[in-house]
């Protein structure tokens, strides 16, 4: 099993909408267009919408190093509504080592403007992603 395939069996994000563009080792972007069912009652992008998308880009790019990696610690702050559009992530990875990482995930709009900036740490175990 590849990166793409693991990805592919995420139901949560594809019920969404979420899309996967790129993803090479510690790195990821994606994408996912808004729709009426992400907007809260405020009629801007719902933050658990945000959050997701920043999640699932967090797991791509954790999980591209080829070993199963599940988030530990994920915090997320928001700068600016998302109303329509796309909104895309892109994770960098920021620190290292065996077992442990950080990651960088921000959120913008069509634009490039920031809508929001999540931290991430994932702890990587001793199984392959092709070994699941």
């Amino acid at each position: 099993m590849n990166i793409q395939e693991l990805m592919d069996n995420d139901k949560f994000a594809s019920l969404l909408g979420i899309e996967l563009l790129e993803v090479a080792d510690g790195t990821a972007k994606t994408k996912i267009e808004i729709k009426d069912e992400h907007l809260n009652a405020l009629h801007i992008v719902h933050g658990g919408v945000i959050f997701t998308l920043a999640d699932f880009t967090l797991a791509v790019a954790a999980n591209s190093r080829g070993y199963i990696s599940v988030a530990v610690n994920a915090n997320i702050s928001y700068f600016k509504p998302g109303k329509t559009g796309t909104l895309y992530a892109r994770a960098i990875e920021v620190s290292k080592n065996n077992r442990l990482a950080t990651y960088s995930i921000n959120v913008t709009n069509s634009e490039g403007e920031l809508i929001a900036n999540c931290q991430g740490m994932i702890y990587r175990k001793k199984e392959s992603v092709g070994g699941m």
